[in-house]
C-alpha cells in the first residue's frame, strides 16, 4: 500500500505549524514540521519529504535561502507560504525555483488542493525521459553525469546546473533571465555577459566545434536552447 504523501511544513510560528499539521493531517497527508532553516534542512535529508511548505520570513535563514539549499540536496517540490503578497515577491520566489505560491491567510482546502496539484506535476515529471542524447553526448539527469563518446566529462557544479536546466528543457528556448535566476539567483537576472561566459565554458566540453555550436544554440537577444530530444531507449 502506497503511504500518504509526506509534507514538511516550515514556519517560525508554532501556532501556524500546529494549524498546518491539524488541517493537512485531516486531509490525509502525513506532516512533519520545522521552525528553523537548519532543522528543515536536516529533515529534508533524513525524511525525504514529498513536498515542502516554506515560509519566506524566517529568523537567521530566509525561506528563499532555505529553498536554495534544499534544491542542492534533492529536487523536492516547494510551495512558498507567506504573508508577502506583492507581485515582485511572487515572481522572485517562482524564479528561484518555487513550484507554487500561496498567501496567508489561506483556506486549508485551497492549500490541500495546491499540494495535490504540485504532487501530480512532480509525479508526471518523474515519468518523463531523464536521459538526453545528442550526437555523441549523453546527459543523464538522474545520475547527474554527462558523457561524450562514452567517456564521463568532468563538470563544475555551476556547469552542471546550467546544463541541467538546458537539458531538462531540451528543444525549448530558455530565456537569459530565466537561466541566470535559476542557476545563480535573481541578483544575476540581467547579467547576460556572465551567462555568455559560462555557456562558452560549457560548449568547450560539449560541442564538437565550440566555435560553431550545434548542441547549445544561441537565440540572439533571447536566450539559449539545447537542441536535442529525450532518448527513447531509457524509458522506465
Amino acid at each position: 500500500m502506497t503511504p500518504e504523501p509526506l509534507v514538511l511544513a516550515v514556519d517560525d510560528e508554532a501556532g501556524i505549524l500546529r494549524l498546518l499539521k491539524l488541517e493537512l493531517t485531516s486531509q490525509g497527508f502525513r506532516v512533519i514540521t520545522a521552525s528553523t532553516g537548519e532543522e528543515a534542512l536536516k529533515l529534508v535529508e533524513e525524511q525525504r519529504p514529498d513536498v515542502v511548505l516554506l515560509d519566506v520570513i524566517m529568523p537567521e535563514m530566509t525561506g528563499l535561502e532555505i529553498m536554495r539549499r534544499i534544491r542542492e540536496q534533492m529536487n523536492v517540490p516547494v510551495i512558498i507560504v507567506t504573508a508577502k503578497d506583492s507581485d515582485q515577491d511572487k515572481v522572485r520566489g517562482l524564479e528561484m525555483g518555487a513550484d507554487d505560491y500561496i498567501v496567508k491567510p489561506f483556506s486549508p482546502d485551497e492549500l490541500g488542493a495546491r499540494i495535490r496539484a504540485v504532487l501530480r506535476r512532480a509525479i508526471g515529471s518523474q515519468h518523463a525521459e531523464r536521459v538526453i542524447k545528442v550526437l555523441n553526448v549523453e546527459i543523464d539527469l538522474d545520475r547527474r553525469i554527462m558523457t561524450r563518446g562514452g567517456e564521463v566529462v568532468s563538470l563544475t557544479r555551476t556547469e552542471w546546473l546550467l546544463l541541467q536546466y538546458l537539458a531538462a528543457n531540451a528543444g525549448r528556448v530558455m530565456l537569459n533571465a530565466e537561466l541566470l535566476s535559476k542557476v545563480w539567483g535573481p541578483e544575476y537576472h540581467d547579467d547576460v555577459q556572465y551567462l555568455r561566459v559560462w555557456v562558452s565554458r560549457l560548449r568547450r566540453k560539449l560541442e564538437p566545434v565550440p566555435g560553431t555550436p550545434v548542441i547549445i544554440k544561441t537565440m540572439q537577444g533571447i536566450g539559449y536552447m539545447l537542441d536535442a530530444e529525450p532518448a527513447k531507449s531509457h524509458a522506465s
